[in-house]
């Protein structure tokens, strides 16, 4: 039994700890970022070294530095101080800086350690300079080693050597080496030219400083040559050399020798190398990449030349840092219960494990017990709770896991599960009702089904968790239920309402139907249900719920409460399958499913092949499409060539390709064309699709079968007969070496003159002789040839050979103008001639010196009249008639000249008014006046239209009056022109008469709207009047 001061400074405790496990927050602090090693130069600029160190925590976490294991005391050290939790040391010494760190950040619930992280000073001293290096006394075929001897130095360091001055350097062959490991230069074998100074160059590489030293001799002996020895390794890697993972191994291996030894490399377990790894310099250098555990093992150098050989052996072997394969993770457990961690690592050798708390180092007794990773408390307590890490170390690394661990202790509370206020049931089912207080201790329980204690029963039944378990419930179920939950820090409980319903029914249900692509169904679900429960329906389609907003285009729902139906609009192939209805309430879920075949036209047939082709057939086979719900009818076959507009229906044998069938002749093709076919598949529902088209394929050659057309020709020049025709289409050519024969004789004869003329769009030949007599019969026929053969010819036509141009002049030509824009050129016709004459050609310009005025006018042989028109006005003209026919123009006759007249007035007849009286219309205008440039007036025209009638009349005076009798149930249109020698001036405002006018008066200038002008008079006179 608990003392009573025990509980109450418990429950003070607890108090400020998490109430539930539910609420914890892990306060204590994580690692965001961890110090990492650091070399610096000895001589650094800024003299300072920064180590980073930063955690998170509910409450900011603080923190401390440790320098090998001793805390280091920041308030009285003037050279290092904390920025948040990174620690700058300033004024670096490599004496007193030199080291381990390890941060330490803790708060409240805890402190954890940091990864630990080195500082190191990176430097490299002088050669002394005092030291002078003896000669090297060499006979000439003598191995030799010239001896670095680097200075005092810490950080990775590179060599090379200059040969006598610099910037000469030293190169590296199969007979001299530079060794990384040791700086030291090797002769294999020492020639003439390699006498002279060397000096070895030293190099950090993390500083970047050089250093030479003082110059070595190389002298050659004079007593002789050395001769020819075995090979003597003078490098060679260590007999068991330790590589970390992932590291770079670089083995050395040279000799001595002469001849110049040859270096080559292998495992003694006979594996081959990976293609990683790569021999340099000659091969006296073996580098493996990333190493691995698989690269373990013993390597063997052979060095060896004609007078022997040796080796050297060395075995690597693998080591790595720890890293975790499984790691802690903060926990909450409630007071008294146990506690379990357990974290891996893996490494080379195997790490082992030691754990900490809050930083200190955690010893097995009592309660707590370690073993192998493995940490275990027993029956919690308060004062357990804190920051733990497990440790992982072997002698290349330590690793640290850390975790919080919070012991709770807390009445129960049903804040984050209460039993719901009202939970319904179907009659006949399964009813559980879950307590799940939170509380630490776990909470003790028991049930009340209205103030009566819950008993056992065959149907009820209690789990230890504290759930509550009825079986085929009944309405005598129906009741308030409470669950009382109790630990020793207190009691809690909830309640809730549990309320029997009748099943759910499903009344009308969707059926299996079949539906042509493009129309629309309704697929019905409806229910019958108890009035207490809320109803939701939805709707799958092949195992996937039917989203209605992403769908809305096909898919609706629609109908009430009790009423799930479903509407399908405009059905695509892709909506057949199985559909489902979903009803959901609180306490059932039910399901009907139907389903839909969509018919619609075939898919395309795949898989068009040529089996076999000739010269105007093609054997065609293919694969079906789908059939989309209704069986294929039949198939039509379509062709495509360079010559065609798209694709067109072909012959077929048989004539009808019907649904069975997936061969088929085509027949009826043009040879020596490249055709591509397509197959397209019919059903009852209507044409599918096309396939994709065949490989091109080009039928076989043949003779021409097609002769040109239309031959003709005629024309020409003297002693020519021009013979044409229709070229036969590139299609119809049947085949390579394509051309024509052209056969001719003059009518009456029967020997034909043949010609060949091989390019085929050639439309025209012309054959020159000069006994053809002109415009004389011959008969013509075309033939077609390629490299088959001789092709049909055309039917015979008559071609007239060329004529002469006529050979006279016409005579008693005479000229009038007749306007300002019109001439009028007379002449005699020619009386007969040997030459035919088709007509006469008038030919007219302003000036003979502007030979770019010239224009022409032509007119048959039966007209000796001829009008030109389109001239300027007031200008002379002069012109001059010839003959012509087909060979050409003859001669003409003597030029005569006339001069256009002057232009009518251009000033429109204006003031114009108009009075009706009855039917008659008296008009009055102002006198047009011409200017001195202009004709004179000599009259007016008055021009009268009616709207429906297709003619216009003029009436003529030579006043500035007129009265007109207009009939009364017509409208008219009327304009007044100016008339003079140069013909018809510019007409006045259109006027338009109404009928409803008859009996008013009027003037172009005030009587009549502008706008109605413009938009009556001006569009419906104008476009359509005149």
């Amino acid at each position: 039994m608990m003392l009573l001061w025990k509980r109450v400074v418990l429950l003070s405790i607890t108090g400020c700890l998490a109430a539930r496990a539910d609420d914890v927050i892990f306060q204590g602090p994580k690692w965001t970022t961890e110090p990492s090693d650091l070399i610096l130069p000895i001589n650094s600029a800024d003299q300072q070294a920064t180590f980073r160190c930063e955690a998170q925590g509910s409450s900011s976490p603080q923190y401390r530095w440790s320098l090998n294991g001793t805390l280091i005391d920041l308030v009285n050290d003037y050279r290092r101080r904390m920025s948040g939790g990174n620690l700058i040391i300033s004024s670096l010494d490599r004496d007193q800086d030199t080291g381990i760190y390890q941060c330490n950040a803790f708060n409240a619930r805890g402190s954890i350690l940091s990864h630990r992280a080195s500082l190191q000073f990176a430097y490299l001293d002088n050669f002394k300079t005092q030291i002078v290096r003896s000669a090297v006394n060499v006979r000439e075929g003598q191995g030799v080693v010239l001896l670095c001897g680097p200075p005092m130095h810490s950080g990775e360091l590179t060599f090379a050597w200059i040969f006598n001055e610099y910037p000469y350097f030293v190169q590296q062959d199969t007979r001299r080496f530079i060794s990384q490991e040791t700086g030291s230069l090797y002769f294999a074998k020492v020639e003439p030219s390699d006498v002279g100074n060397y000096t070895c160059v030293v190099n950090n590489t993390f500083t970047g400083e050089k250093v030479l030293s003082s110059p070595t001799p190389l002298v050659l002996r004079n007593d002789g040559v050395m001769g020819e020895y075995e090979p003597k390794i003078e490098v060679h890697f260590p007999d068991l050399l330790p590589a970390a993972k992932g590291s770079v191994v670089k083995l050395e291996c040279f000799a001595l020798g002469n001849p110049v030894p040859e270096i080559s490399w292998s495992r003694t377990s006979g594996v081959p190398f990976p293609s990683k790894v790569k021999m340099r310099k000659s091969n006296a250098v073996l580098e493996i990449p990333n190493f691995q555990q698989e690269d373990t093992g013993t390597y063997e150098c052979v060095a060896e030349n004609s007078r022997g050989k040796n080796a050297a052996r060395g075995r690597i072997s693998f080591h790595a840092k720890p890293h975790w394969l499984q790691t802690i993770t903060d926990k909450a457990l409630s007071i008294e219960e146990n506690l379990f961690w357990e974290c891996k690592a893996n490494g080379k050798p195997k790490p082992s494990y030691s754990w900490l708390k809050n930083g200190e180092s955690l010893m097995s007794e009592g309660r707590i017990q370690m073993e192998n990773g493995a940490l275990s408390i027993a029956a919690l307590n308060l004062s357990d709770a804190g920051m733990y890490q497990c440790v992982a170390e072997n002698k290349h690394g330590i690793i640290y896991s850390s975790a919080e661990l919070m012991v709770l202790a807390s009445p129960p509370r049903f804040s984050k599960s209460p039993l719901r206020a009202l939970l319904k049931a179907r009659s006949g089912s399964n009813v559980i009702l879950e307590c799940k207080p939170q509380a630490s201790p776990p909470a003790i329980s028991l049930w009340k089904k209205g103030n009566e204690i819950l008993q056992r029963t065959e149907r009820i039944t209690m789990l230890p968790n504290g759930t509550l378990k009825i079986v085929n419930v009944t309405r005598w179920d129906a009741a308030s239920y409470t669950c009382i939950a109790k630990n020793q820090f207190g009691t809690a409980s909830t309640t809730g309402r549990l309320l029997i319903t009748e099943p759910t029914r499903i009344t009308l249900r969707p059926t299996n139907m079949e539906i042509i692509v493009g129309e629309s169904i309704v697929l019905p679900c409806q229910i019958a249900c108890d009035p207490a429960l809320d109803v939701s329906f939805s709707w799958a389609f092949n195992g996937q719920l039917i989203d209605f907003q992403r769908d809305g285009d096909h898919f609706e729902r629609v109908g009430g409460t009790i009423s799930g139906d479903l509407m399908i609009r405009n059905i695509q192939l892709n909506h057949g399958g199985k559909y489902v209805c979903v009803i959901d309430t609180e306490v059932d879920s039910l399901s009907a499913s139907a389903i839909l075949v969509v018919k619609g036209p075939p898919g395309p047939p795949d898989k068009v092949a040529v089996e076999e082709i000739t010269d105007s057939t093609a054997q065609l086979s293919w694969t079906p499409g789908r059939d989309n719900g209704s069986p294929i009818t039949g198939y039509i076959i379509q062709g495509r060539t360079p010559f065609t507009v798209g694709w067109q229906a072909v012959d077929t044998v048989p004539e009808v390709v019907n649904g069975n069938m997936l061969t088929a002749t085509v027949v009826g093709l043009n040879a020596w064309v490249e055709y591509e076919f397509r197959v397209v598949a019919r059903n009852s529902v209507g044409m599918g699709a096309p396939s994709p088209p065949s490989v091109k394929t080009r039928t076989e050659d043949a003779m021409p079968d097609t002769a040109p057309t239309d031959v003709g020709g005629g024309g020409g020049t003297k002693s020519e007969l021009v013979i044409t025709w229709e070229p036969v289409p590139e299609e119809l050519q049947n085949g390579e070496g394509f051309g024509y024969i052209i056969a001719f004789r003059p009518v009456g004869t029967v020997t034909w003159t043949r010609a060949v003329i091989s390019t085929p769009g050639l439309a025209r030949y012309i054959f020159r002789n000069d006994t053809i007599p002109p415009f004389s019969p011959f008969d013509v026929k075309v033939g077609a040839y390629n490299n088959r053969g001789e092709g049909p010819f055309s039917s015979i036509a008559t071609v007239y050979s060329a004529e002469e141009v006529p050979s006279v002049a016409p005579k008693r030509v005479r000229a009038r103008s007749v306007s300002a824009a019109q001439i009028e050129v007379i002449w005699e016709a020619l009386p007969a001639i040997p030459e035919r004459v088709l007509g006469y050609e008038v030919t007219y310009w302003e000036d003979d010196t502007k030979p770019d005025t010239v224009g022409r006018v032509r007119i048959s042989e039966n007209y000796t009249l001829v009008n030109v028109t389109g001239l300027k006005a007031n200008t002379p003209y002069y012109l001059a008639v010839a003959a012509f026919n087909t060979a050409g123009t003859g001669p003409q006759s003597a030029p005569i000249n006339a001069t256009t007249k002057k232009p009518s007035p251009g000033q429109p007849p204006i003031n114009v008014e108009w009075t009706m009286t009855g039917s008659t219309l008296t008009l009055h205008w102002d006198p047009v006046v011409a200017t001195e440039s202009e004709a004179e007036v000599t009259g007016y025209m008055v021009l009268l239209k009616r709207p429906h009638f297709n003619n216009v009349n003029s009436v003529r005076t030579n006043k500035t009056t007129i009265e007109l009798t207009l009939s009364a149930s017509d409208n008219y249109l009327i304009q007044i022109k100016a008339l003079s020698e140069g013909g018809e001036g510019v007409g006045s405002e259109p006027i338009h008469i109404h009928r409803i006018s008859m009996g008013a008066r009027g003037s172009g200038a005030a009587r009549i709207s502008r706008m109605y002008l413009a938009a009556v008079l001006t569009s419906a006179l104008l476009s359509s009047f005149w």
